[in-house]
C-alpha cells in the first residue's frame, strides 16, 4: 500500500513573505511614531523667538529667565534625541523577535509535517493474511488477535475487497448475519467496523487500513493481491 502527499510545503516562501510582512509592518510603525514626536528644535526655536521679540528684557533677572529657557530646551532636544536612538533600538529588537518567532513556528509546523509523513509512509502492507481458525490477521507478519466477530467483520472486507468491490454498513451486516440486505441498517455494519477498528488498537493502523469512502461504504487500503485468506 503506497501512501502519497500531494500537499508539499514551501517553508522557504513562507519565511520569505513572513519576514517581508513583518519588516513591512514594523518599518511603518516606526515611520508613523517617528513622524508623530516632536521636533526636537521646536523648543529651542520658541526660546529664540523670545529673544528677538522682547529685545527690551534687560534686567539680570529677565536675563537669567531666558538663559534657563534656553538651557531647558537643549536639555529637551538632548533627551529627545536619546529618545529616538531608544526607539530604534527597540524596532530593531522587536523586528529580529518577530523574525525569529515566525522561523521557529515555520520549522516547527514543517516537523511536524514530516514527521507524520515518515509515520505513514512506514505503514505499508505488503501482506495481509488472515487465518478464521486461529482468529489472527498478520500484518507483514506481525500477528494481531481478534474476536469471532470482528474477524467475520474483517473477512468480509478482505473477500470485498479481493473483488474490488466496496461494501456499505448495510451489506457487512447482512453478510454477516445472513439477512436481506434491505432488512440491514447501516449503522449495525458502522458499528462492526468500529470494533474492528478499536480491536486493531492503534489508531494509525486502523486509519490507514481500514478506508471510509463517503456514501459508497468500507473498503481494505491494501493492494488485493497482498490478501490471503486461510
Amino acid at each position: 500500500m503506497a501512501i502519497s502527499f500531494g500537499s508539499d510545503l514551501r517553508p522557504g516562501r513562507v519565511v520569505t513573505w513572513g519576514i517581508v510582512a513583518v519588516v513591512a509592518i514594523l518599518l511603518g510603525a516606526a515611520v508613523v511614531l517617528f513622524l508623530t514626536l516632536p521636533d526636537a528644535n521646536a523648543f529651542n526655536a520658541r526660546v529664540e523667538q523670545l529673544f528677538i521679540e522682547n529685545d527690551d528684557l534687560t534686567s539680570g533677572a529677565e536675563i537669567k529667565l531666558l538663559e534657563i529657557l534656553a538651557g531647558s530646551g537643549t536639555a529637551f532636544a538632548d533627551t529627545l534625541a536619546s529618545y529616538r536612538v531608544v526607539i530604534f533600538v527597540l524596532m530593531i529588537f522587536a523586528t529580529a523577535l518577530l523574525i525569529a518567532a515566525l522561523v521557529f513556528l515555520v520549522m516547527l509546523t514543517v516537523l511536524s509535517r514530516r514527521m507524520a509523513q515518515i509515520e505513514r509512509a512506514g505503514m505499508q502492507i505488503n501482506s495481509l493474511v488472515i487465518n478464521r481458525e486461529e482468529n489472527a490477521v498478520y500484518l507483514n507478519d506481525f500477528a494481531l488477535d481478534l474476536s469471532p466477530a470482528v474477524m467475520e467483520t474483517m473477512s468480509v472486507l478482505a473477500e470485498a475487497r479481493m473483488d474490488g468491490d466496496v461494501v456499505s454498513g448495510a451489506l457487512i451486516e447482512a453478510m454477516i448475519s445472513g439477512k436481506a440486505e434491505s432488512d440491514c441498517e447501516e449503522s449495525a455494519g458502522a458499528m462492526r467496523v468500529k470494533r474492528l477498528r478499536d480491536m486493531l488498537g492503534n489508531q494509525l493502523v486502523s486509519e490507514l487500513l481500514v478506508k471510509n469512502i463517503a456514501r459508497r461504504g468500507y473498503v481494505l487500503a491494501v493492494d488485493k493481491d497482498a490478501i490471503r485468506v486461510e
